[in-house]
């Protein structure tokens, strides 16, 4: 890798042989696809269709971002409510940028907010938050497109409420930020009538979609992490995605057209096992990214999120040896300690003889040590005749992460298109909410509620009970 690498794609262990076999000649096959698919997106993002705006994200002018982030890094602590897509990204980028236990971290040496996330309608989690920060100097984000979604609701009026009742009306709406659409859902009506700070969620981008946009990176800049670079890397990638014009200048060709083969021939869940704890929350991003865009139409591919090397003494048993129904993407960082700024930790020799035996450890290094551990289980993948890809950065920083970012939206786009699903609408979670809306008696909403106790009465129709 040089200097300019985004990333690496080693995909020979990807072909399979045998009743279930996917070769080279497949892969080449699609070309045709992966062009009409690559035109189908990038018409889709000039003309505004809906859902297609994430590949524009990484060229928008994005000044008024940053000027009501300087503002937050006046704050001591900054909560964001939201979820799914509008806390998953922001999450994503934190845990892959910024120190771990940042939040414990004295403010020197944070440079920034703590930040807590409200994500998940839990009333423990919800009142722990309030009780560790000063609402004096605390700004509380709410992101929500509809601003209906139930859980964002309510974790939001509670912490309107809190404010309000604690600072005044007055004081607490100078504390809010609300992310949300430029005319439609609940939230822009509290904007005008409040006058509180808002930013526009842009209308052609999906939730998930959106970790590049003011969702993710207003929070991201006001914790520290230079946005314009993690925008510039997202650009070169999608720059050097749009020049290919073989199957083989493309790794998101490659990997989405392996994906799609593979999950033809049986194997309907995709494995991303990272090999650096900074990107676990990564795999949390992509799974929601990959299970919503193309659990479609009775077909899909099952995310499933593993962590190296933790998950090489949980699930590679399973993997090896178990059911053959699985890809696996092995990703690593060459330079995992230095991306943070940090030095990596070289394993010290022991004196005492009941150590001898681990002698093959001494001189060696951590970050060594586990991308050793990542060649060695997808070599047993191999082995095992498992379908593997090692995935390679050489170093994550805000420019790799980046690209990393816009090639996963543009592999997960790609396979909706192989697969002839829209992999930008998600009518199985609406209709979730719907339930939900209907359960909590929401107006218009009567029907769904009685579909629900018809369908509850099914499933509660047989129990089984133990008492202690």
């Amino acid at each position: 890798m040089n200097e300019k690498t985004l990333l690496s794609l080693a995909y020979g262990a990807a072909f399979t042989a045998g009743e279930r076999a996917v070769s080279f000649a497949d892969l080449e096959g699609l070309l045709p696809s992966f062009r009409s698919g690559d035109a189908w997106l990038r018409a889709g993002a000039a003309e505004g269709r809906e859902g297609f705006g994430w590949l524009n994200l990484p060229r928008r002018n994005v000044d008024d971002i940053q000027t009501l982030a300087r503002w937050l890094t006046t704050r001591e602590s900054v909560v964001q409510i939201g979820i799914g897509g509008s806390a998953l990204g922001n999450l994503m980028l934190h845990g892959a940028l910024l120190p771990p236990y940042r939040n414990e971290l004295p403010k020197a040496k944070r440079g920034g907010p703590r930040f807590f996330m409200s994500d998940n309608v839990d009333p423990i989690d919800n009142r722990a938050i309030w009780e560790l920060i000063d609402p004096e100097s605390t700004a509380v984000v709410v992101v929500s497109k509809s601003g209906s979604t139930a859980e964002t609701a309510s974790n939001f009026l509670f912490f309107w409420e809190k404010l309000r009742d604690t600072l005044g009306e007055a004081a607490a709406r100078e504390r809010i930020v609300v992310v949300t659409d430029k005319e439609k859902g609940i939230l822009r009506p509290f904007v005008d009538e409040t006058g509180c700070k808002s930013l526009i969620l842009p209308e052609d981008v999906g939730g998930r979609f959106s970790v590049l946009s003011c969702v993710g990176l207003l929070s991201a800049w006001a914790l520290g992490i230079d946005c314009k670079t993690l925008l510039s890397g997202a650009a070169a990638m999608d720059g050097a995605l749009g020049r290919a014009g073989s199957v083989l200048e493309n790794p998101a060709w490659v990997m989405a057209g392996l994906f799609y083969l593979h999950m033809k021939k049986g194997r309907n869940m995709n494995v991303l096992m990272p090999y650096a704890d900074p990107l676990e929350r990564f795999c949390e991003w992509f799974a929601q990214l990959w299970g919503e865009s193309i659990g479609k139409d009775g077909q899909g591919s099952t995310p499933v999120r593993a962590l190296g090397a933790i998950d090489q003494h949980s699930q590679i048993q399973l993997y090896t040896s178990g059911p053959d129904d699985k890809c696996y993407t092995i990703l690593t960082v060459r330079s995992a300690a230095a991306s943070l700024g940090q030095k990596d930790i070289a394993l010290p020799a022991a004196p005492e003889k009941a150590f001898e035996k681990l002698s093959y450890l001494y001189g060696k290094s951590m970050d060594e040590l586990r991308n050793f551990e990542a060649g060695a289980t997808a070599a047993a993948l191999s082995k095992g005749g498992r379908p593997v890809l090692s995935l390679s950065i050489p170093v994550l920083d805000a420019y790799r992460l980046g690209g990393l970012i816009q090639f996963y939206e543009y592999v997960t786009g790609m396979m909706g298109h192989l697969m002839q699903v829209n992999p930008f609408d998600q009518p199985g979670v609406e209709q979730g909410k719907n339930y939900t809306y209907g359960l909590m008696g929401r107006a218009g909403f009567e029907a769904q509620a009685r579909e629900v106790e018809t369908l509850s009465a099914k499933i509660n129709e047989r129990t089984a009970s133990l008492a202690g």
